[in-house]
């Protein structure tokens, strides 16, 4: 039987938001996956946009190739905005992130670990 864990992202202090810096590829690390094929991280990211402006984020999901980039507008002061509905992770694939502005795109969520 399988079990599941919550735990923080892996680049995440205390489980605070972290602050998307990069403008480009690579991106501000996020969290990196459990290191194994037989268990996998269930990721779930929100991310909040603290500008008087729509941002783009783009999300590396697993590499910094244009194939595992995953887009998203978020809103200008908007709060909260889903950006990983719990995607799976593992094998120590890594997730980052850079915006259309530095400084002002915070991410916060968490892992489902299941092994």
């Amino acid at each position: 039987m399988a079990t599941f864990t919550k735990v923080l992202l892996s680049d995440s202090t205390n489980g605070k938001e972290i602050q998307i810096a990069a403008t480009a590829t690579p991106g501000t690390a996020i969290h990196t996956a459990v290191n194994s094929t037989s268990s996998i991280d269930e990721i779930w990211l929100y991310a909040t946009n603290t500008s008087a402006s729509d941002v783009v984020l783009t999300i590396e999901y697993g590499g910094t190739g244009v194939a595992n980039n995953i887009v998203v507008t978020i809103p200008k002061q908007a709060g909260l905005t889903l950006v990983l509905p719990g995607l799976l992770l593992n094998n120590a694939q890594v997730l980052a992130a850079f915006a259309g502005t530095t400084n002002v795109i915070n991410v916060v969520g968490y892992v489902n670990r299941i092994g």
